[in-house]
């Protein structure tokens, strides 16, 4: 993506989950045009990198209250109580079967995926209220309005994200309080591999019906390079951000990436048994 840096911002910004991948592109660009950013990840060294690179960075843990405490009074201590727009990126994927996972490994997703991130816009709104503005931007995924197997955790998480944000829309009429939901597919970035560590730990092949299926997944996850077609760079998602922030009238929905598009027309269009075959077979990971 050229970056242009024609159109300069005074605004701020909190973007999360910026250690690499897409919160890390967004805040490169988003720095690039002028805002101010405030570029978060859950590892203190991660956040002494972000430093090293000029950011303005703080430590957010979206599975501790007290981190996000914390990380909001230090930005906004920093802004004058001010705090334009929140991107919230940070998120994983938990592999494996739903049958397969313990209430512990269900409840570690949502609390990344979603009671951290709405605890961190409830802290966030206030502010945006006094402000008499504000932007939210979720970042979704094609994985909020279908469904792959053996993404269960992550695919509830998202769905809920969504119609949380929905929800949140409808009480935030009047407010000049926007909110937009970006939703990927396919992206450069770590995710697999982060996606692969949570099923090794979380999971036991060995001893699942599942265990054929597991196999294959594997391989996907440690697929070096792309592992899907029409896997697209960050900034994919950067040029969908851009726009929910600074355009007047922002959109609702963003989709990114081919398969994002295609999965929305086909879940108007077709039956859910003919939709279900479809999302089996592109998954790569259907019954063996």
């Amino acid at each position: 993506m050229k970056v242009q840096t024609n159109k300069p911002s005074t605004q701020s910004i909190l973007v999360t989950g910026c250690s690499s991948g897409i919160g890390l592109r967004c805040a490169e660009i988003l720095k690039a045009r002028g805002w101010r950013v405030f570029a978060s990840a859950r590892k203190q060294a991660d956040v002494e990198q972000l430093r090293a690179d000029g950011f303005e960075s703080v430590l957010l843990d979206l599975d501790h209250s007290d981190s996000i405490i914390t990380a909001i009074e230090t930005i906004l201590e920093m802004t004058g109580g001010q705090l334009d727009a929140l991107f919230n990126n940070a998120a994983y994927g938990q592999p494996g079967a739903v049958e397969d996972l313990t209430r512990e490994t269900l409840r570690r997703q949502f609390e990344t995926n979603l009671f951290g991130t709405t605890e961190l816009i409830n802290k966030v709104i206030p502010v945006m209220r006094k402000q008499g503005h504000g932007r939210i931007v979720q970042n979704s995924s094609v994985l909020g309005f279908v469904v792959m197997p053996y993404r269960g955790a992550y695919n509830a998480s998202k769905f809920a994200l969504e119609g949380l944000t929905d929800t949140l829309r409808l009480e935030l009429q009047g407010t000049n309080i926007h909110l937009s939901l970006i939703q990927p597919g396919p992206i450069e970035s770590k995710f697999r591999s982060n996606a692969y560590q949570a099923f090794k730990k979380n999971i036991d092949p060995t001893h699942s019906v599942h265990h054929s299926n597991y196999e294959a997944m594997e391989q996907r996850l440690k697929k070096p390079g792309p592992a899907a077609p029409f896997t697209l760079s960050a900034d994919a998602v950067a040029t969908k951000l851009i726009h929910a922030l600074e355009h007047p009238h922002p959109k609702v929905r963003y989709p990114v990436t081919f398969p994002t598009y295609l999965f929305a027309i086909l879940k108007r269009l077709l039956p859910d048994h003919w939709l279900d075959k479809i999302l089996i077979k592109a998954s790569g990971e259907g019954k063996r």
